[in-house]
């Protein structure tokens, strides 16, 4: 199964395009007890029987919709879903209201372009699960993480809390990890509160990206005009040089015409002097 996931997950990433598998910006891993706080319906199953699925609503990869012979070409044996029958009641605070014992359909199941929800036969999990609009038993991955978790002595422990009343059809199982029950619930009543604080905190630190880069553009702008007026500046001094020449090339032409200026000043005399004489 890891070797048919990884050629999926290459073959995804190549027919998908430039998109590839992204998450959100503000992505940020949660912790098991916090995604149990946020998952619809939790239940500890066992799988029973597996059937394969056609291609469907929950049940396609990206490049099988322009396939010549139809989305339903190339899905092979990627896709199924799971009977499965329930351990014990469904954890505290599910929106599943069925007893211990009950058989139930699980669908979207199998490897996906990004991801992966996958059981075998004859094997216990815990489930993250969500019903849609339709009824149908979906795998919920809350914030894009795992959703099935193996029947293993430490995830008997982390999900001890969650079925610590319930009526279960195998209790040692669940019974022999009781001892820390108060810890673990304190602990998981707190997760939700330490949680948005640390939500809070990214959106202070956040605001205070914004305002830097807010400073950061009206420093930019004060540096463009603080360049333009070294600019006039530099501008205003060139040409005061230029008419300091001007002036100098000017006054150089009128020292070197001061010579002729008594003979201008003798003929205006003479011809003043002749003009009385005649009148």
């Amino acid at each position: 199964p890891v070797l048919v996931l990884g050629l999926v997950l290459v073959l995804g990433g190549r027919a998908g395009g430039g998109g590839g598998c992204q998450l959100p910006a503000e992505w940020r891993p949660l912790s098991e007890g916090c995604r149990a706080e946020l998952a619809a319906i939790i239940v500890y199953a066992r799988v029973l029987a597996l059937h394969p699925d056609p291609y469907g609503a929950y049940n396609y990869l990206p490049w099988q919709r322009d396939l010549p012979g139809g989305p339903q070409q190339g899905a092979g044996d990627l896709f199924y879903s799971a009977e499965i029958e329930l351990l014990c009641d469904q954890a505290w605070g599910s929106m599943l209201e069925v007893p211990a014992g009950s058989r139930l359909n699980l669908t979207g199941l199998g490897y996906f372009s990004c991801h992966s929800h996958t059981v075998m036969q004859g094997y216990a999990y815990f489930f993250f699960l969500r019903m849609d609009e339709n009824y149908i038993l979906l795998p919920h991955g809350v914030n894009f993480q795992e959703a099935i978790f193996p029947d293993t002595q430490e995830n008997r422990r982390m999900f001890a809390s969650l079925f610590q009343f319930s009526n279960c059809s195998q209790p040692q199982h669940m019974l022999s990890f009781s001892s820390d029950w108060e810890i673990q619930e304190d602990n998981r009543l707190m997760c939700s509160s330490v949680q948005k604080a640390l939500f809070e905190e990214e959106d202070r630190v956040k605001k205070l990206q914004q305002k830097v880069a807010t400073l950061e553009k009206r420093n930019k702008q004060l540096r463009d005009r603080v360049k333009k007026v070294k600019r006039s500046l530099r501008q205003a001094r060139k040409n005061s040089r230029h008419m300091e020449l001007v002036n100098r090339k000017l006054s150089e032409k009128l020292s070197s015409a001061g010579g002729q200026i008594p003979y201008i000043n003798s003929l205006k005399q003479e011809n003043s002097h002749g003009t009385y004489l005649k009148v």
